[in-house]
């Protein structure tokens, strides 16, 4: 933990002017600096950078700051990183954080082993740059793609040669295990001598995969003639994994500023010639379906999406799973629509045959999501038959669950009803009556119990919110009033002997708290604990449902522009931000008292062990009654076992 009084030492130090100027022209303009704001397009200066104030601040995007945040928006860093930046600038020592000399040693050698293998598959991109300029014969496909020598430049565009072993004119030793662990070389056989190894890419136009840092962490590799399979993508490593990263967002977050939203696209080269035409804010999977982390590292870039498929069979499936994958973030102020072009055309030869403004007019119509589910769900029905309608609201059902509590959901459940031809309550009272009683968090987040049920009392569970052991099985208790008699008030001599008036009695019960409401209490007390959390920590925390997630990503946005801070300055920006009483309420009514609290950031980990159970266990669960297949199968033993590990943790 980097101690804040460090953090504003350090800002102190830096001149904001000097940071900003590295990366954007400046122009003194009275007590301030102007310039052309980095984070989105525009062609008269409202970028104002303030010496006397440490920050900066664009009148056109509204983007605002100070060092360490510019670093980490502009360049990509991480808060640690952005600090040891700074620091180095002007020759201070980071302290050294509160994590054990081992735990400090197995980071370090993990960021050094990272480090590594980022390195090697730098140096294999500019191997693949170098041969692509002595290759007529790849320089000519990307031509007739369209392509010109600017935007391959832009997108580090490379070609591997054809041969078994061209890398090992790149590197001093081809035998180094580096190569393997990247994923550029395949081994076979034993171990010495007898160990075949050979590139992994040949005769392909490579693109490397960048993340959000600017490293290279992969490479796809796209066929120049016929062959199978088309598209070769790096295996999943230590820096590279396919179902969180996204092609081309690195070189795409400028473009996703400006045209304000992202357009997901499937394929490197649809990316690559979008851009070539000027929509320069398309990203793309990487030869996988979009995920949940996809969408949810979209959104945080931008408050819009739009998904582009094929409209064939194939692109009408991919579509579905990106629907699911975004339904748990489409909140009431984002944006998720989805565009289906002529089966005959993908983004690349769309905009290569029709022109960029043909394409401007497919996003311009994309389908947004509520038409997308309702079409969704009803496709290959009679809604003329009460068959057909029933199995409509079948279907639609685990997709407007998953949505999240607001006016979307409200909205989507009246478009259904109608369709059912069914009144709108009828619905609501027909889903709400079967639907599973809610947990205690899912209770909690809409403020108050269910009518008729009410929690056990806070001794059942453990300081962390953990149900502690069960006692026997008791019936849900109801009220006296909703048994149909009268509430009878307490009477003063129902206790014992010398134990005094309990003032609590016959006043409501509170909810106990649940294990989301004390991880985010303890990230407001220790801000300075994010940063010591893994990348998948923090998308299961940005993925909280409701207000809970909505304060973490408040949070991180804070703690970008800010520091890490005590929990005093934190309450005060809350308060600023009208965000403090559902921050209250979000931490179960125990904000107040946060101060006399002894925590350790182990009792973190230990209730985000829990959170991930809840998680896994759930997904578990609801592929448990899907159709069985063979992918199903499969995720079910991965779920099972990282099941078994968290619980044996």
């Amino acid at each position: 933990m980097i101690p804040p009084g460090f953090i504003q030492d350090l800002l102190s130090r830096v001149d904001i002017v000097e940071v900003v100027g590295r990366h954007v022209e400046l122009k003194k303009a009275g007590i301030n600096h102007k310039g052309l704001c980095p984070f989105h397009g525009e062609k008269s200066p409202s970028f104002i950078v303030s010496p006397t104030r440490q920050t900066y601040h664009c009148f056109g995007c509204g983007v605002h700051g100070n060092a360490i945040g510019f670093l980490m928006e502009h360049t990509g860093a991480g808060f640690v990183e952005a600090v040891e930046d700074l620091a180095q600038q002007t020759g201070m020592q980071v302290p050294q954080d509160e994590r054990s000399a081992e735990e400090r040693e197995r980071a370090q050698a993990q960021k050094q082993r990272q480090a590594s293998l980022t390195d090697v598959l730098a140096r294999a991109g500019e191997h693949y740059r170098a041969q692509l300029k002595k290759s007529p014969r790849a320089i000519n496909y990307l031509k007739q793609r369209g392509l010109t020598g600017q935007i391959a430049a832009q997108f580090g565009l490379g070609y591997a040669p054809e041969g078994w072993r061209a890398l090992a004119s790149a590197f001093p030793s081809y035998d180094d295990p580096l190569l393997a662990e990247s994923g550029m070389v395949i081994t076979s056989g034993d171990e010495g001598e007898e160990q075949k190894r050979y590139d992994r890419f040949r005769d392909r136009i490579m693109f490397p995969i960048r993340n959000v840092q600017g490293e290279v962490i992969g490479f796809g590799g796209r066929v120049l003639d016929k062959g199978e399979p088309k598209y070769l993508n790096s295996p999943e490593t230590p820096v590279f994994s396919k179902g969180r990263e996204l092609y081309g967002l690195y070189e795409g977050r400028q473009g996703l500023r400006q045209r304000g939203y992202a357009l997901v696209v499937e394929g490197y080269m649809d990316v690559v010639a979008l851009a070539q035409h000027g929509f320069n804010n398309a990203v793309a999977t990487l030869g996988t379906a979009c995920t949940a982390e996809h969408v949810q590292k979209l959104f945080r870039f931008t408050e819009s999406v739009v998904f582009s498929f094929d409209g064939d069979a194939a692109g009408r499936r991919a579509a579905g799973r990106a629907l699911e994958a975004a339904l748990p973030h489409a909140t009431d102020v984002r944006s998720v629509k989805f565009l289906f072009l002529p089966s005959e055309h993908d983004p690349d030869s769309y905009v290569r045959e029709l022109g960029a403004e043909a394409f401007e007019r497919c996003v311009a119509e994309a389908i947004p999501l509520s038409r997308q589910l309702l079409e969704s769900c009803s496709e290959g029905l009679d809604l003329g038959s009460a068959e057909g309608r029933a199995r409509m609201l079948a279907q639609a059902k685990p997709l407007w669950e998953a949505l999240p509590q607001g006016l979307l959901r409200r909205q989507l459940l009246g478009d259904l009803a109608r369709r059912a031809q069914l009144p709108d309550q009828e619905l609501m009272d027909l889903w709400q009556t079967r639907a599973p009683q809610p947990t205690r968090a899912a209770s909690h987040e809409q403020g108050h119990p269910p009518d008729d049920y009410w929690a056990p009392p806070p001794e059942h569970y453990d300081d962390l919110g953990a149900p502690a052991a069960p006692a026997a099985p008791t019936a849900p208790r109801r009220r006296p009033e909703q048994a149909g008699g009268e509430r009878k008030p307490w009477k003063k001599d129902w206790k014992r002997r010398g134990q005094d008036d309990d003032p609590t009695l016959g006043t409501p019960r509170q909810q106990p708290a649940a294990p989301m409401d004390h991880a985010l209490r303890m990230l407001l007390l220790h801000s300075a604990w994010w940063e010591r959390l893994s990348d998948q920590d923090h998308q299961l925390l940005h993925e909280l449902p409701g207000v809970h997630g909505d304060l973490v990503a408040w949070l991180e946005r804070f703690l970008v522009n800010h520091g890490a801070c005590a929990w005093s300055v934190l309450q005060v920006s809350l308060a600023e931000e009208g965000q403090l009483e559902a921050a209250r309420r979000a931490c179960g009514g125990r904000l107040d008292a946060m101060e006399e609290e002894e925590l350790q950031f182990e009792d973190l980990q230990q209730l985000l062990r829990k959170l991930w159970l809840d998680r896994l266990k759930g997904e578990a669960s609801q592929l448990a009654s899907a159709p069985v297949g063979p992918d199903t199968l499969v995720r079910l033993k991965e779920l099972h076992e990282q099941i078994r590990l968290l619980s044996a943790a």
